[in-house]
């Protein structure tokens, strides 16, 4: 029997009742020993003249009206015991009304907490309401709605990994094959493009490595103020080999007495020198590549800018989600990179209190990649 109230909501409910009623038929039978004779007194006083002669010596109540008395009280404890009996019918008919409305959503929310324990990530539960049951239902389903985003987010992520891994090393098998075989002769080609297909391999494996961290919020950040010309200037020299390569010609445009931005150095210029890299990439040769900076507020904004192919206005939106690629047909090899780089870049930025965007007019229109570091005080 304990045990079932212990593990019942409902009989806890229905105890808490009972339990009010049997404290207030207490205090009641209490309060009532000690003012019923006095009040029996005081009212049969001012109904026979004032009390007079109606107090015995010792202020108890006469003998001649003691069998009034006593028929008085046993009609009160009569009344008494059936506003008990009353009072414990209500709080049954209560408990269990009131039981329904709370144990029955308690109910239904264990049996869809089960069901997604047990992988079914749909499951949702009606809310209705807006007292506490009602915000824990909605809460639920928010807790429901996030779970089934990692889901399909990690659904997903197997899937791009084992297609990333897939073409090098459908490559490198391919490559060995046809030397085993003697179909392939041996070669220092064959061996660069083994070595190259490796490299790729070890670059995206590199790459996940990262993604965790950053993800996992596991970056150590060295934060201290910068000069924003010291981050563009260092991106420039990086990237001025591979902008001649191409004959593109990378410019900076930054405005005059710039603040120092709060960032670690190291993070920020990989999130610059990605989107510098990618600009350059997708330029065509003899084109122009430019990095600007200009103040917004508390805020240093920070952008580069291309003519190059530019970005359809539907894929905007997921240019950094990882692996995303506007060419589906466009290879890494082509394409360069792992396709993660971007995502990494939303999460070094977002790490350091900035945001980060992209904006195209279309294709052929070029694109623009900004994002944006607090000012150091």
């Amino acid at each position: 029997m304990i045990n079932y109230f212990r593990s019942h909501l409902g009989a806890k409910l229905f105890i808490s009742y009972v339990a009010v009623i049997v404290v207030g038929v207490v205090v009641l039978a209490l309060a009532s020993t000690v003012s019923v004779p006095q009040a029996f007194r005081h009212h049969m006083g001012m109904t026979m003249g004032g009390g007079t002669g109606m107090m015995q010596g010792n202020g108890s109540i006469p003998v001649v009206i003691s069998d009034l008395y006593q028929n008085f009280q046993a009609s009160f404890n009569e009344a008494l015991l059936l506003a008990a009996l009353a009072a414990g019918i209500v709080a049954v008919v209560v408990s269990l009304l009131l039981s329904r409305s709370v144990v029955a959503p308690l109910r239904v929310l264990t049996s869809a907490s089960r069901r997604i324990s047990d992988g079914r990530y749909d499951e949702r539960v009606r809310s209705s309401g807006s007292d506490e049951l009602g915000q824990l239902a909605h809460s639920f389903n928010q807790m429901a709605d996030k779970l089934e985003q990692v889901e399909t987010m990690r659904r997903q992520l197997i899937g791009d990994v084992s297609h990333e891994l897939r073409t090098p090393l459908t490559a490198i098998k391919g490559n060995m094959e046809g030397l085993l075989d003697g179909v392939i002769p041996a070669g220092p080609e064959v061996y660069q493009q083994v070595h190259q297909e490796a490299d790729r391999l070890a670059r995206l494996v590199d790459d996940l490595q990262e993604l965790s961290r950053v993800e996992a919020k596991a970056y150590s950040f060295d934060v201290h103020p910068l000069a924003v010309s010291m981050l563009v200037q260092t991106t420039v020299k990086r990237l001025l080999p591979q902008a001649q390569a191409k004959h593109i010609r990378l410019h900076t445009d930054l405005s005059p007495d710039l603040p120092q931005v709060l960032a670690d150095a190291d993070r920020i210029t990989q999130v610059l020198t990605n989107l510098t890299s990618n600009a350059v990439q997708y330029t065509p040769e003899g084109g122009d590549v430019t990095i600007s900076a200009v103040r917004q507020g508390g805020e240093i904004h920070l952008s580069v800018t291309d003519r190059g192919i530019g970005i359809p206005t539907e894929h905007l939106p997921h240019i950094f989600t990882r692996f995303y690629r506007v060419d589906k047909s466009r290879s890494r090899q082509s394409g360069g990179g792992s396709g993660i780089g971007l995502t990494i870049a939303k999460y070094i930025v977002e790490a350091h209190g900035g945001r980060i965007w992209v904006e195209s007019g279309g294709e052929g229109r070029g694109s623009t990649f900004a994002f944006s570091l607090p000012v150091a005080n």
